[in-house]
């Protein structure tokens, strides 16, 4: 996975990027644990931030990551567990699904609004140099992405997200039937040309963050920051809004009927991996003492 996708458009929201990341990792103890290193190692790829601003903001990421532990981690054990049981009982149905993803989408709200003053400061503390070599970067981040989901033809396009996505299916239920694979088709090729408004508004995003940083020392700066972290929908433009809304619905309706479409198998396989993770998360120790 290359770290400019692990960060994306958002790549200041590296804590929640980095912790969903480990999440599929077999010592998800050791992972998290050190996130404080592996984040202000995958922010270089953007930024290369001088010895006392990476003293600063790794002091403030520990801070962070303790909240995130002592706060976030205990509610997340409960929702695995309360989706084992759904799981168990057949009960993915259309309105628990659509709880559950609320109930993500708050989490990331709560880590947005959590590492947005640290954010802030570290992007006003910036220099010239290191704000031109930001822009630089995200320019890359569009032009290789550019490459990768514009430039094939649309059935190209449609066969590689479908394949994709396959491939996480598979990582939860351990294996995807030919009628799984022809629903996630199915699914691929109702989104249709979806990849060019999602780089649009990628690419929206990034320009609202430079155009902030330009003038990172007016009075605005930090509000600006705040509504880029904590509410990028407002920035979206009514044509994307309809997009996401409808690719929203897609996906849930996917999720439900993948579902329906499973075996014993599938489900015992998928609420096992759930245990793993239940127990990686609940063995993490909050915090080790600096090295």
């Amino acid at each position: 996975m290359r770290t400019r996708q692990v960060l994306g458009c958002k790549a200041l929201l590296v804590l929640l990027a980095l912790t969903l990341v480990v999440a599929g990792c077999s010592r998800m103890n050791l992972a998290y644990r050190n996130l404080h290193l592996l984040i202000p190692w995958s922010l270089a790829d953007y930024l290369d931030l001088d010895r006392d601003q990476q003293r600063r903001f790794r002091a403030q990421l520990r801070e962070h990551l303790d909240w995130h532990c002592r706060t976030q981690l205990p509610g997340y054990l409960v929702d695995i567990e309360q989706l084992q049981t759904q799981v168990r009982r057949g009960a993915l149905d259309e309105r628990t699904l659509r709880a559950d993803y609320e109930k993500a989408r708050r989490a990331i709200h709560a880590i947005a609004t959590e590492i947005t003053p640290t954010l802030t400061q570290l992007l006003a503390g910036l220099d010239e140099t290191q704000v031109r070599e930001l822009d630089e970067a995200l320019e890359e981040d569009r032009r290789e992405n550019r490459d990768e989901y514009l430039k094939p033809p649309l059935d190209q396009q449609i066969r590689e997200r479908a394949e994709r996505m396959s491939e996480r299916v598979e990582q939860w239920l351990g294996s995807v039937s030919p009628a799984q694979r022809q629903r996630i088709l199915t699914w691929s090729h109702a989104l249709g040309a979806q990849n060019r408004p999602w780089l649009e508004n990628r690419a929206h995003w990034q320009q609202r963050l430079s155009e902030a940083l330009a003038d990172r020392h007016g009075a605005g700066f930090e509000q600006r920051i705040t509504q880029l972290l904590q509410a990028p929908e407002t920035l979206w433009s009514a044509d994307y809004r309809a997009a996401f809304g409808r690719a929203e619905q897609l996906t849930l309706d996917l999720v439900r009927e993948l579902y329906k479409l499973s075996d014993a198998g599938q489900r015992q396989h998928f609420v096992g991996q759930l245990e793993d993770l239940r127990k990686d998360l609940g063995s993490l120790e909050c915090l080790p003492e600096p090295n």
